[in-house]
């Protein structure tokens, strides 16, 4: 199928659009979209003029650019299967997953992350974030180089970016840090330095070296923080003050953040408040922490485990949704699709505008770089890598978003876009 020069009467969100765009009973005019040579070459409102031949009507369905899921775990993704019983809760998944480790060899880790990538690639996404499991000073884990290795195979249709999963206690010596740090740094402009910050491995002396280290080879940092409903836990706030104390000038991502939503609400927004001055963007898992935090066998959870999402945007904080764990021990659910995690968190955050407003936190991979972000997005210059949902509406998405049509570099890769097409 040709590549289309033109998309009219296109559903964009109120945020990917100008300030001054027309309005039409409160609601943003269909836009039209004009591709040549892969990309977007402009975006105008459609205001009922005739199409060209070779473009296609889309007659109001929604389109969205394709996807950041800043947060997926590719090493243990596609285990649940082979495990018995896993125990409730975060510590009793930990626990699972340490006991299938015997399972992994490069050619096992290597299937279950390919399959994750094509399901990822499959639904739209053009950039994903996977943490791999680092759990010995010494020894870099079996899964790394598979991942630095799909990094490349998948270059040019899906960036994948690795992050370094350790334990916090391993950065409670400043010179091992050190080494971790230039271990990730050798890996390539795709590895992130990362680490686990729980009430459980608590170190202050720790997590600053982590944020020294990163800062000293010049690598961005993706944290697991307060994955917890502690209201004791500290490791935001710690690290949004370190931070700021140390000069740092990347860009820290700070994934779950539970904690918050535990916390009395004078506290958490004091923390929201320092992380908003801070370099620091916030993601949120609402599946994994739906089934895990709260968790008790034969108990109806109390507590939702997300953490305050509204409040972060409130304060300017850049904050993604992602779809974390997917069919392992931490998450039997998951598709490697971030609407999916976008309609959980809808429900359970009450989100208004789903589709207006808050489909941004699926579509923003800017957040996650540490150069300076636009105040308004645009398509204008970017690859035509769209979805379109051809059975959602703005009112009722994301609900009736498993049919659509993916493009990339303009031209469908995925779903059926004959009814588009001129008759």
């Amino acid at each position: 199928m040709n590549a289309p020069a033109l998309l009219d009467n296109v559903r964009l969100p109120r945020w990917l659009l100008p300030v001054n765009w027309p309005q039409g009973n409160g609601v943003p005019v269909l836009a039209r979209i004009a591709i040549e040579a892969g990309r977007v070459q402009s975006v105008r409102p459609a205001m009922g003029i005739d199409a060209p031949a070779t473009g296609w009507d889309l007659a109001g369905t929604l389109a969205l650019p394709g996807f950041v899921d800043a947060h997926t775990h590719l090493d243990k993704a596609f285990t649940l299967p082979r495990m018995k019983q896993v125990q409730p809760g975060l510590l009793g998944a930990i626990d699972a997953m340490l006991g299938d480790r015997v399972h992994w060899t490069p050619a096992d880790v290597r299937e279950r992350a390919a399959r994750g990538l094509q399901w990822a690639w499959e639904c739209g996404t053009t950039h994903l974030r996977t943490h791999v499991d680092w759990w010995e000073p010494d020894t870099v884990p079996m899964a790394w180089p598979v991942m630095a290795e799909l990094a490349q195979e998948w270059a040019g249709r899906l960036r994948l970016e690795q992050v370094s999963l350790i334990k916090l206690p391993l950065f409670e010596d400043a010179a091992q840090a050190m080494r971790l740090a230039k271990q990730v740094k050798a890996t390539g402009p795709h590895a992130l330095l990362g680490g686990f910050v729980h009430s459980t491995n608590w170190s202050e002396n720790a997590l600053r070296n982590l944020l020294l280290s990163a800062q000293a080879c010049e690598l961005d940092i993706d944290l697991h923080v307060d994955e917890e409903l502690n209201a004791s836990a500290v490791g935001l706030q710690t690290t949004a003050r370190i931070l700021r104390e140390i000069g740092y000038e990347g860009r820290v991502v700070c994934g779950h953040i539970c904690a918050l939503a535990a916390q009395p609400e004078a506290q958490a927004f004091t923390t929201l408040d320092a992380v908003a001055r801070a370099p620091i963007t916030v993601v949120s898992l609402p599946a994994t922490n739906l089934l895990l935090q709260d968790a008790v066998t034969g108990r109806t959870p109390r507590q939702r485990g997300i953490t305050l999402v509204k409040e972060a945007r409130e304060r300017g904080i850049p904050l993604l949704f992602a779809s974390d764990n997917v069919q392992d021990p931490f998450c039997r659910l998951g598709s490697f699709d971030p609407v999916e995690a976008l309609g959980t968190a809808a429900l359970v955050a009450q989100l208004d505008e789903p589709f207006d407003t808050w489909s941004q936190a699926l579509c923003r991979s800017d957040w996650l770089q540490r150069a300076p972000t636009p105040a308004r997005p645009t398509l204008v210059g970017r690859p035509a890598d769209l979805v379109l949902f051809t059975q959602a509406d703005r009112h009722g998405w994301p609900s009736r978003t498993a049919t659509r049509v993916v493009l990339r570099d303009g031209r469908v890769t995925r779903g059926d876009a004959t009814p588009f097409l001129p008759r």
